[in-house]
């Protein structure tokens, strides 16, 4: 079961996710409440959309913009919508 790990603390884990150009989506009601905030970064991918960015927040280490969704995605992407995926120093582990 695949899980996203911040500073020691495991901030989403799941056995419903989408693996896409090698990153491992979860379902947002398997991350841990509390543990993000929303940003006001975008980027835009040309088969996907927009992405909508959030930072990790977890006992007082702050990671800006690890975790990213894309909350209206192009049709290709549909799968991914509203599912969440990390980078930076997010560890995923299988």
């Amino acid at each position: 079961m695949p899980r996203a790990i911040y500073n020691g603390t495991v901030i989403a884990e799941t056995d419903q996710f989408e693996e896409v150009e090698g990153n491992v989506y979860f379902p947002r009601d398997s991350l841990r409440e509390g543990a993000f905030e929303r940003s006001d970064h975008t980027t835009v991918c040309g088969w996907k959309g927009t992405a909508n960015y959030f930072h990790v927040v977890v006992d007082g280490q702050r990671c800006d913009n690890a975790a990213w969704t894309y909350e209206s995605p192009l049709p290709a992407a549909a799968r991914i919508k509203d599912y969440v995926a990390f980078w930076k120093n997010v560890r995923v582990e299988r």
